[in-house]
C-alpha cells in the first residue's frame, strides 16, 4: 500500500476476537538527527524541492505493556509521568480529559472502534527520553503503542502505512502538522535517510557501521523541554506565507542535509564538524525559537573544552543537543557540562528491530 493510504484493519463485518492470554510487551527506539529536520513536515519539502533527513536510531526507548483483559475495565499506567488510572470501560477512557492520556486514547479509539472489540485492557507505558528532549520520544511512544496494538489484533502494517498512521494519529493529539523522520527509526532502527519528495516518501538505510559517528557523540539534554510542533509550525506558516527569508534559511538546511548524505555515505566523518556549524547557522535563521539562552551556554562550554561543534536535536528551543568532539575529550566536556547543571546522556546504537509482518 502506497504511504497515505488508510490502514486496512479487517474485513467488512469481520469481528476480532482479542487474545486474553498474552502480556504484549514493545520497545521501541528514539533517535538523534543529524540534519534536515524541519524538513520531514509537509508540505515544506514541496516548497524546497527534493531533500534529505538523516538520523540514527539510539538505545533510548519507549515501550509498553499491552494486555488484554476478559472483563471490560481499561486500566493505564504511565511510570515515567507518575500517573495511573482506572475506567470502568473503554468508553470511559476515551472520554475522559486528563491531557496526560491524550496520546494512548487517540491510538486506543481508533484501533477499538475499528476492532468492534469488547474486552478491556491494561496498558503500562514509559519513556526514557527526557520530556521535550527532541529526540521523538512522542513519536517513538506513539509507534510502541500502535505496534502493540496491530500484535493483538493481529494486523499487518507496513513500514509506509505505520508511518502514515502515526503521523496521522499524533497530529490529532498535538493538534498541528507532524513530520515523519521520528517514526522511521523507532520501526526501522539503524543508519537512515529518509528522502522527501512530491512522489512521497522514501527510507534509504546506509549498511556501514555505525560505532565510529557514535564515537564522536556526546548527548546533553540542556534541562528545557521544547515543543517542536509549536516550533516547526511557525515554519510552515512562514512559508506559505510567502517569507523569502525563511524559505531560504530552509533550503540552505537541505543543502547542508545533503552534503551530511553525502558524507555519511562516504564515512567522511571529518567533515562533520564543518556540517554541523552550517545546519545550525541556517536553522537559527529560520525562527529564533530554535535556540535558547541554555544551548548558546551550552556551545560555549563545550566549545571551550574541546569540542568542534554542536547540533540541536529535534526542532530546538530547549530538549537534548549533540556534541561532535574527538573521544579523548569525552570524559572532560561530560564533567564540565555536569558542573554547569547539563545532563550527558549515554548513547549507543539502538538495537535491531523485528521485521513488519
Amino acid at each position: 500500500m502506497k504511504p497515505g493510504a488508510p490502514a486496512q484493519l479487517q474485513k467488512p463485518g469481520q469481528k476480532r476476537v482479542a487474545d486474553q492470554r498474552r502480556i504484549l510487551a514493545i520497545q521501541s527506539p528514539t533517535r538523534v538527527d543529524l540534519a534536515g529536520g524541519t524538513l520531514d513536515c509537509w508540505p515544506l519539502y514541496l516548497f524546497v524541492g527534493d531533500c534529505v533527513t538523516v538520523n540514527l536510531a539510539i538505545d533510548v526507548t519507549t515501550g509498553c505493556e499491552l494486555e488484554p483483559l476478559a472483563k471490560p475495565t481499561v486500566e493505564i499506567e504511565m511510570t515515567d509521568l507518575n500517573f495511573r488510572r482506572s475506567f470502568e470501560n473503554a468508553r470511559a477512557l476515551f472520554s475522559a480529559n486528563d491531557p496526560e492520556l491524550k496520546l494512548v486514547q487517540t491510538i486506543s479509539e481508533y484501533f477499538y472502534s475499528n476492532s468492534k472489540s469488547t474486552s478491556g485492557f491494561r496498558i503500562k507505558t514509559y519513556s526514557q527520553s527526557p520530556v521535550g528532549g527532541g529526540l521523538g520520544g512522542s513519536s517513538s511512544l506513539c509507534i510502541s503503542l500502535i505496534k502493540a496494538f496491530c500484535s493483538w489484533l493481529d494486523i499487518k502494517l507496513s513500514l509506509y502505512e505505520m508511518v502514515t498512521l502515526a503521523s496521522n494519529l499524533e497530529a490529532k493529539v498535538i493538534r498541528t502538522p507532524t513530520g515523519t523522520q521520528d517514526y522511521f527509526p523507532a520501526i526501522q532502527s539503524g543508519f537512515n535517510l529518509i528522502h522527501y519528495s512530491a512522489a512521497g516518501v522514501r527510507l534509504e538505510q546506509l549498511p556501514i557501521p555505525v560505532e565510529p559517528i557514535f564515537d564522536h557523540l556526546i548527548l546533553v539534554y540542556t534541562g528545557r523541554a521544547h515543543h517542536s510542533g509549536i516550533n516547526n509550525w511557525e515554519v510552515i506558516k512562514s512559508v506559505i506565507d510567502g517569507d523569502a527569508k525563511t524559505l531560504a534559511a530552509l533550503k540552505d538546511i537541505a543543502k547542508v542535509s545533503d552534503r551530511v548524505a553525502n558524507a555519511c555515505r562516504e564515512q567522511k566523518w571529518n567533515l562533520m564538524p564543518d556540517l554541523f556549524q552550517q545546519e545550525l547557522e541556517a536553522r537559527i535563521r529560520l525562527t529564533a525559537s530554535f535556540t535558547s539562552p541554555e544551548i548558546e551556554q551550552l556551545k560555549r562550554l563545550t566549545v571551550e573544552h574541546g569540542a568542534q561543534a554542536i547540533k540541536i536535536c529535534g526542532a530546538g528551543g530547549g530538549g537534548c543537543v549533540l556534541v561532535w568532539a574527538e573521544r579523548s575529550q569525552h570524559e572532560r566536556i561530560r564533567q564540565e557540562c555536569r558542573k554547569n547543571g547539563f545532563q550527558p546522556i549515554n548513547i549507543r546504537p539502538a538495537n535491531p528491530q523485528p521485521a513488519l509482518g
